[in-house]
C-alpha cells in the first residue's frame, strides 16, 4: 500500500509538471497565477527530510576529517566533492573555480618605518607600529601621500579614508598611501589602496578616545601584493603634517598561498541574460563541523538545485558553495572580482543563506529597503523587492519575520558592493534574542540564537529542524518565482540591452 501511494504520488507530481511548467513558460511576463504554481510545485519537492540527509552527510564529513570543514583541510574537499557529485547527478554544468586563502604566513624579522626625508626619524617596531597581517613581504622607500584624512579627529563623523576608489582621486601611483582607520574594513581600505597603483600602505588609529594605539591584528587580506603596517595616531598624524615626507617602508614576511574551490552550477536551460544567483557558503571555522553555520544554508540549497535540475526554468539559475567565508568571504569575493561589467550586470538577484536552522531562531529577511532606518543602508535597487518577495511567503504561511541588516558579515557583501540586489534568511548567531523576538517565534529570550555558533558543538544536535524546514520552502519558492519571473526587479543597463551576447564558458582561475 506503501508503494503504491508514492507511485501515485510521483504520477501526480509529474503530470503536474507536465501540465504546469509548458504553461508557466509561455504566459506573459506579467502573469502571477504560473509563478505560484511553479513555486507549489518545487516546494512541494523540497522536502525537509532530504535537506536534513545532506546535513548528516556534511556532519560525517567532519568526523571523519578532524572534526570541521574549514578552509584548506579535507573536511572542505570533502565537502566540496560531495556537492559537486549530486549538482552533476542532477544534471548541472558544475565549474570547480580555484581561490586562494593564506595558508601559512610568518614574519622573519621586525618591520621597518622610518623617515628619510625630510627630516630623518625611525619610529619603533611592535610599538609606535605593527606589521598588518598577513602583508606580504617588500621593501620601498617612497613619498607619503594622505587619503581623505579627518584631522583633527573629531567624535563624529568618523574618517571614511580610503573607503571609496574616488579617495584615491589624484594619487599618485608609486608613494605610499596613509590612510586613516574609520568606518569601513581595512581590507577595504587596503584594496583600494592598491587598485590605486600604491607602493605600500600606512594604516593609523583614528586619534579618538580608546583608538589611538596600533594593535596586533590578522585582516586575512594579502591581494593590494605590497607591503602594509598599522601605525598609532601619533605616527600617522606626523606624517600627514610633515610636508613632501618620504618613508622607508619595509615588512619582511613568508606568504604561502592555499588553493580551495567554490562549487558553481548552472541549469543549462534559461535566458544567460538575466541570471538568478543562489549562494550558501560551505565552510566551517575550525574549531567544529559548522552544521548550522553553515552546512544549513549549503543543505538547503542544494536540495532546492536538485530538485530544481528537473524542471525547466525561464531564466538562467546559479547555485554557488563559497569557499573560505570564514576567512573574509573570500571565495565570493573573489568570484565577484574576476566577473566583467557585462556578467555582473546579467546577475539579476543575488540571495544568500546563511545559518537558516539556528536553535533558538528568529525568521529574519535581509532588510533591503531599510524600512527600520537605522544601521546599514538599503541593498541596491532590487534589493527591496526580494525582501517582500520572501516576506509573502511566510505571510502565506502566518509566520512573523523581522529585518536584518546588511552588515558585510556574508556573502552578499561583494554582490551589494558592485550594485547586484541582494537578499536572503538568517535566523540568527551569537546575538542575543529580545523578547519580542521571544514573543513572535517562541524559544529564549536573553539568550544567543546559536549558542554553539563558531563551537565544536555546532553539530547535528545544534540545529532547529522547524526553521530548517520552513526555511528550505522559503528558498525553494523564491527561487522557482524568480527562475521564472524577473518582471518586479527593475532591470539593470547592460542586462536590458538587446545586442547583449551569451556568457562565455565559465573559466574560472585563481588570481
Amino acid at each position: 500500500m506503501r508503494v503504491s501511494i508514492r507511485r501515485a504520488w510521483a504520477r501526480g507530481v509529474t503530470l503536474a509538471a507536465a501540465l504546469v511548467l509548458p504553461i508557466a513558460l509561455a504566459v506573459p511576463a506579467d502573469a502571477g497565477p504560473a509563478d505560484d504554481l511553479f513555486a507549489r510545485l518545487l516546494v512541494k519537492k523540497v522536502k525537509g527530510e532530504n535537506v536534513k540527509k545532506h546535513l548528516e552527510a556534511f556532519q560525517a564529513i567532519a568526523t571523519a576529517n578532524g572534526g570541521n570543514r574549514a578552509a584548506g583541510t579535507p573536511g572542505y574537499d570533502a565537502s566540496r566533492d560531495y556537492v559537486a557529485g549530486k549538482l552533476r547527478k542532477a544534471g548541472y554544468k558544475v565549474t570547480l573555480q580555484p581561490i586562494n586563502f593564506v595558508e601559512g604566513w610568518s614574519e622573519k624579522s621586525p618591520p621597518v618605518l622610518s623617515v628619510t626625508a625630510p627630516t630623518p626619524k625611525t619610529y619603533v617596531p611592535n610599538e609606535d607600529f605593527l606589521t598588518f597581517r598577513p602583508s606580504p613581504p617588500g621593501d620601498v622607500t617612497a613619498q607619503v601621500q594622505a587619503v581623505d584624512l579627518v584631522l583633527p579627529p573629531t567624535p563624529t563623523p568618523t574618517s571614511t579614508s580610503g573607503c571609496e576608489a574616488s579617495d584615491f582621486a589624484g594619487f599618485v601611483a608609486g608613494r605610499i598611501a596613509l590612510i586613516q582607520r574609520g568606518t569601513c574594513g581595512f581590507a577595504t581600505k587596503i584594496r583600494n589602496a592598491g587598485r590605486a597603483g600604491a607602493s605600500g600602505v600606512i594604516v593609523f588609529n583614528e586619534g579618538q578616545p580608546g583608538r589611538t594605539d596600533a594593535y596586533p591584528l590578522d585582516i586575512g587580506e594579502w591581494r593590494a601584493g605590497i607591503p602594509m603596517v598599522f601605525a598609532d595616531f601619533a605616527v600617522g598624524n606626523e606624517l600627514a603634517s610633515t610636508p613632501g615626507a618620504t618613508v622607508r617602508l619595509k615588512v619582511d614576511s613568508d606568504l604561502v598561498l592555499g588553493v580551495n574551490h567554490n562549487v558553481i552550477a548552472e541549469t543549462r536551460a534559461g535566458d544567460p541574460r538575466n541570471v538568478v544567483m543562489v549562494g550558501a557558503h560551505l565552510d566551517s571555522v575550525p574549531a567544529g563541523p559548522g552544521i548550522n553555520d553553515n552546512a544549513s544554508g549549503s543543505a538547503a540549497i542544494l536540495e532546492t538545485a536538485i530538485q530544481l535540475g528537473r524542471l525547466p526554468v525561464k531564466n538562467k539559475v546559479r547555485f554557488a558553495f563559497w569557499a573560505a567565508e570564514e576567512i573574509g568571504l573570500l571565495g565570493s569575493d573573489q568570484y565577484v572580482d574576476k566577473l566583467s561589467a557585462a556578467d555582473r550586470a546579467r546577475i539579476r538577484v543575488y540571495l544568500n543563506f546563511d545559518m537558516v536552522a539556528s536553535p533558538n531562531y528568529a525568521y529574519k529577511l535581509y532588510d533591503g529597503d531599510n524600512s527600520d532606518g537605522v544601521g546599514s543602508p538599503a541593498g541596491p535597487p532590487g534589493s527591496a523587492e526580494i525582501e517582500q518577495q520572501l516576506e509573502r511567503f511566510y505571510k502565506s504561511r502566518n509566520l512573523p519575520t523581522v529585518g536584518t541588516d546588511f552588515d558585510g558579515r556574508s556573502d552578499y557583501g561583494p554582490f551589494i558592493a558592485v550594485g547586484i540586489p541582494a537578499g536572503g534568511i538568517f535566523t540568527g548567531a551569537e546575538g542575543i534574542k529580545t523578547p519580542a523576538e521571544a514573543a513572535l517565534f517562541g524559544g529564549q529570550a536573553g539568550v544567543a540564537y546559536d549558542v554553539c555558533y563558531h563551537q565544536a558543538c555546532d553539530t547535528m544536535a545544534n540545529v532547529n529542524l522547524t526553521a530548517l524546514d520552513v526555511d528550505s520552502d522559503a528558498i525553494a519558492d523564491s527561487t522557482a518565482r524568480f527562475a521564472l519571473n524577473l518582471r518586479a526587479i527593475p532591470p539593470r543597463p547592460a542586462a536590458t540591452a538587446k545586442t547583449a551576447a551569451a556568457p562565455a564558458e565559465h573559466d574560472h582561475a585563481a588570481r
